[in-house]
């Protein structure tokens, strides 16, 4: 008598649940849903899915050489991490890691400090003096 009683009162708690509630509470619990889910690619194909974000990431050039410290009087190898207003180029631009792109900064710097390099583009530099 008691157990009818339980089972007709769930039935009829779940008969006024709204839909909504039902569907997250399949998720919740893991229950199938009728959608496909996405998976890992099948083991046996050798045929790759198109990539969602595009191009590949580059990696950082310094990485690469294995270069361990960059130094502040190889000129013209900082001089590629300076834009041509003598700004020193971002880590998306010149493709740098974060360690790295830190060393360059500090290495750029030092060498605009012992006038090795520019702090200013000379077209500002010249316009300015007149």
């Amino acid at each position: 008598m008691e157990t009818e009683r339980t089972l007709v009162a769930e039935a009829d708690m779940t008969a006024a649940r709204p839909r909504r509630r039902v569907e997250s509470l399949r998720r919740i619990e893991g229950a199938s849903d009728d959608r496909p889910r996405r998976g890992p690619p099948p083991s046996g194909d050798d045929e790759r899915r198109p990539r969602r974000g595009g191009r590949r990431r580059r990696v950082c050039i310094m990485c690469a050489d294995h270069i361990r410290y960059v130094d502040y009087k190889n000129v013209s190898f900082l001089r590629r991490f300076i834009s041509d207003r003598a700004r020193i180029e971002t880590r998306r631009k010149s493709s740098a890691c974060a360690k790295h792109q830190r060393a360059l900064s500090t290495a750029i710097k030092r060498a605009r400090h012992l006038a090795l390099l520019p702090y200013t583009a000379e077209h500002i530099r010249v316009s300015q003096g007149r």
